[in-house]
């Protein structure tokens, strides 16, 4: 458990955020660790304060989309691509790209 949480006695990893963003009740922190060889993606969704659900991405280009519908109606309407995740290029890897929809 110890190597989860970052505590480990070889190898030292700790997760530095790069950006925090927020649409609503979710939150997205982008980061990587102090190597750039690893990069990740928190969505986190905050009710009354409290984180109530988190995903994570490791190594993952993830793009933000919203989707919504009108009250009146069953028209489904799609905003395009809110947010992107940018680390994944910097650390110059190929990684499989994921599309979260809020």
């Amino acid at each position: 458990m110890r190597l989860l949480a970052g505590h480990t006695s070889t190898n030292s990893f700790s997760f530095i955020p790069h950006s925090i963003t927020s649409f609503g009740a979710t939150v997205l922190v982008e980061g990587c660790d102090n190597t750039l060889s690893i990069s990740w993606v928190h969505a986190w969704t905050v009710t009354h304060g409290i984180i109530t659900h988190l995903r994570e991405y490791f190594n993952t280009s993830l793009t933000v989309t919203r989707i919504s519908s009108e009250s009146d109606s069953s028209e489904i309407i799609t905003t395009g691509s809110v947010w992107e995740s940018t680390l994944s290029q910097r650390v110059g890897k190929s990684v499989p790209g994921l599309i979260l929809t809020l």
